[in-house]
């Protein structure tokens, strides 16, 4: 009979041996996991992004593949000071993108207003009537970002992006830190 390999042997087991590769591996999954649920919102249950939302997602294109570029080149025993800059790179990603999703969910709960494109009264457009007559005729359909599209537990997208944010800048902190005392 054969038997599994222990978790040391393995792929799976190797790259999680080290904190920083478990921190870089875990942020993966959880930025990857973000983006797809963005694209599930998007695609499978129709909900259009707003702009805000296409913004929220920069940091995720950059974190992703960072992340695992990371979690793999820590693993393969690259230099301590290229993990530490990378976690540093997630870091300020993931704050930023902290950032992003604050703003947004303020505009959505009105607490401060929004951009004009996506947040300002529609009879804006009305500089001469054509092309607010334009965009009624083609049936364009305005993404507002001050209203959220869906919210559980009061919570919108918005604001888990947020949440989701705060959890990997945490993990890429303990990254560091774990990184910092193994030195």
């Amino acid at each position: 009979m054969h038997q599994a390999l222990p978790m040391k042997h393995n792929w799976a087991g190797r790259l999680a041996s080290t904190s920083a590769a478990r921190a870089a591996l875990a942020i993966f999954v959880l930025s990857l996991a973000t983006l797809l649920g963005a694209w599930y919102f998007q695609f499978v249950l129709s909900y259009p992004p707003c702009p805000l939302c296409l913004q929220e997602r920069i940091p995720y294109y950059v974190v992703i593949p960072l992340s695992l570029a990371l979690a793999i080149a820590t693993r393969a025993g690259a230099p301590r000071i290229l993990v530490a800059t990378g976690l540093m790179a997630i870091l300020i990603a993931v704050v930023c993108s902290a950032g992003l999703g604050t703003y947004h969910a303020g505009v959505e709960w009105h607490f401060w207003p929004g951009p004009t494109d996506c947040s300002g009264p529609l009879a804006d457009l009305n500089s001469g009537g054509s092309m607010l007559d334009q965009l009624n005729n083609l049936k364009v359909h305005v993404v507002r970002c001050d209203q959220a599209a869906w919210r559980f537990l009061g919570i919108s997208l918005a604001g888990y992006n947020v949440l989701i944010s705060l959890a990997m800048a945490a993990i890429a902190g303990y990254g560091l830190l774990a990184r910092k005392q193994a030195c």
